[in-house]
């Protein structure tokens, strides 16, 4: 987290492509390291997972990711610190996070990134979240805001 800020200069970043968005992930990642929980928000296609690939990716794990969406979690621990990448977009409740174990992942010291992080209104999520907005901003373009 210590270089988000420098990346995001201004609270945001435009972003060109899948693959820009899986650069900026990996630059992301160099300041992760562990217990960070990170919200994502934003409407379908906007590029979540793709970030998410990238940050995965410059933490070292070696699985790729893919939207949790059917299994709701992913955990990676063979990288530089272990993740776990969530998807709340398929729950219909917050007992159902509570269920399979989401207070235990808040302690693990994990970084968890979690797709649709906005559902309950958030109720979820720490008050130290990380959260990262976004937007469809033209075809292929978005917009990345961080709100800290």
């Amino acid at each position: 987290m210590k270089n988000w800020q420098k990346i995001f200069k201004n609270g945001e970043i435009l972003v060109n492509s899948a693959e820009e968005m899986r650069a900026l992930g990996r630059e992301m990642a160099a300041g992760l390291e562990g217990g960070e929980v990170v919200g994502l928000v934003g409407d379908l296609g906007a590029g979540k997972t793709h970030l998410v690939q990238g940050i995965l990716q410059g933490l070292g794990a070696g699985d790729p990711a893919a939207s949790p969406t059917f299994s709701l979690v992913h955990e990676h621990t063979d990288g530089r610190v272990p993740v776990a990448h969530f998807d709340f977009y398929r729950m219909k409740t917050p007992e159902e996070a509570w269920g399979m174990g989401w207070d235990e992942y808040l302690e693990s010291g994990s970084v968890l990134l979690v797709e649709w992080a906005d559902r309950f209104d958030g109720s979820l999520m720490p008050e130290d979240t990380l959260w990262l907005v976004l937007t469809h901003t033209g075809e292929s373009t978005r917009c990345v805001r961080l709100s800290l």
